[in-house]
């Protein structure tokens, strides 16, 4: 088969004869570039786009696919939302159709498998569709009541599943935080263990990813003997949808707040407790671990190095050329402003510089190669003004996998080392 133009070319036996890891690694020729200045530039055999010439909604499905590792995604169900997309990139209002169609079919499936008493099945399709529900919802902006009530179904979904997960048990929890609020989490850790005092990983969100999206990648943490608290902070999930907390600069706070929760319960080691943070958590995991010094361990899935200045740059260039995971003027949602301009002016704090010199504890970046999101000399500057003694870059090359942003083309590898290297860390073994 010849390169592909565009994604109308693909039928469904060329999309299922390429496999999960096929889909992950395949190349388009003609591709255009949606990166220059100062962005990641690809040469076009190395860029992942389903949708060619619409970054946003191939980096969409590709972590769509990636999700499949936790059970979010499901192959023939993620190209049945494609081929129903054909012709429409960017219509992010038939993104949302499309994405919540397929959710709430699955849903069915659960409701089916549940009154035959398969509960095991019934609880996979239930917290799939909440993921499918999250994907179509992440991209629609302005934010509507009927958004809204999207995202409080893929929650109602998502705890519907919950009771019958196979292995782990994940609590829904409240983490008490600033002005009598609290920030929404799950604790996830293996089932059946009352009296295990756990190693745990507390786990922030980016930029516009969620708990239940994030759920997927924790498994490999539990495979290895951790627990992990999955957080939405302020500016995420629940917290700024249905709690009007919009994003701040100070993640220490909430970090902090964090590991005040962690040690009032009974199932949590408290001298093994790590922070980690993907894509802008790459930002907020580091600030964390900088201000508190019980975290033994500290991980940037994703280096975030100046915020202020990557989005000044995209600014001046009035977004011509960005590789975005999500429509502008999510920004201006996810800070609680109006304008692009004073998005600006809140992202001014939001640099590690002159604050990662004060992290002492074991510290991990891992970034792409290819990362057309944010560039990886972010994560040699990040990496180094860290103060551990003890760190570590990785960088993913374009050669073994991992190379884009997050290790989204390869999501078992970026995850699998991070899991492993905390696993050293927090002495699991």
């Amino acid at each position: 088969m010849e390169s592909w133009k565009n994604f109308e070319g693909v039928n469904r036996r060329d999309f299922f004869g390429l496999g999960l890891a096929g889909v992950a690694g395949l190349t388009l020729a003609g591709v255009p570039q949606l990166s220059q200045g100062t962005e990641t530039k690809a040469a076009p055999d190395e860029v992942i786009m389903m949708f060619p010439g619409n970054y946003t909604w191939s980096a969409a499905v590709r972590g769509a696919i990636g999700s499949s590792i936790g059970g979010g995604g499901e192959m023939g169900e993620i190209y049945k939302v494609c081929a129903a997309l054909k012709g429409r990139s960017g219509d992010n209002a038939a993104w949302f159709e499309e994405w919540n169609k397929m959710g709430e079919k699955v849903a069915l499936l659960g409701d089916q498998a549940k009154d035959k008493g398969y509960l095991q099945t019934a609880s996979a399709a239930y917290m799939r569709a909440a993921f499918y529900i999250q994907v179509g919802e992440r991209l629609r902006q302005p934010r509507t009541p009927e958004t809204q009530k999207a995202y409080a179904r893929s929650i109602e979904l998502f705890k519907k599943g919950l009771p019958d997960v196979p292995f782990l048990s994940v609590e829904p929890v409240e983490i008490p935080f600033e002005g009598g609020k609290s920030l929404p989490a799950y604790f996830v850790k293996q089932r059946g263990t009352p009296t295990v005092k756990w190693p745990t990983v507390i786990f922030f969100d980016g930029l516009d990813i969620t708990k239940e999206i994030q759920y997927f990648r924790v498994p490999d943490l539990a495979k290895r003997g951790m627990a992990c608290l999955i957080v939405n902070g302020p500016g995420n999930g629940e917290s700024i949808r249905f709690r009007g907390m919009t994003a701040r600069y100070d993640s220490n706070v909430a970090g902090s707040a964090a590991v005040d929760y962690l040690e009032r319960r009974e199932d949590v080691d408290n001298n093994r407790i790590a922070v980690m943070g993907v894509s802008l958590g790459g930002y907020f995991a580091p600030r964390a671990a900088a201000f508190e010094k019980r975290f033994q361990a500290c991980v940037a899935w994703g280096a975030i190095y100046d915020l202020h200045a990557r989005f000044k740059i995209r600014l001046e260039k009035a977004f011509k050329g960005a590789s975005l995971s999500v429509p502008p003027e999510h920004f201006t949602w996810f800070f609680g402003v109006n304008s692009l301009e004073e998005v600006l002016k809140k992202t001014e704090p939001f640099t590690i510089k002159g604050v990662a010199g004060k992290i002492e504890c074991p510290f991990l970046v891992t970034h792409g190669e290819a990362d057309a999101q944010v560039p990886v000399e972010d994560a040699h500057k990040l990496f180094a003004e860290v103060g551990s003694k003890d760190k570590t870059l990785k960088i993913f090359t374009r050669e073994e996998g991992g190379a884009e942003h997050c290790q989204g083309d390869n999501l078992t590898i970026g995850i699998s080392y991070i899991a492993d290297w905390l696993s050293d860390r927090l002495k699991t073994h």
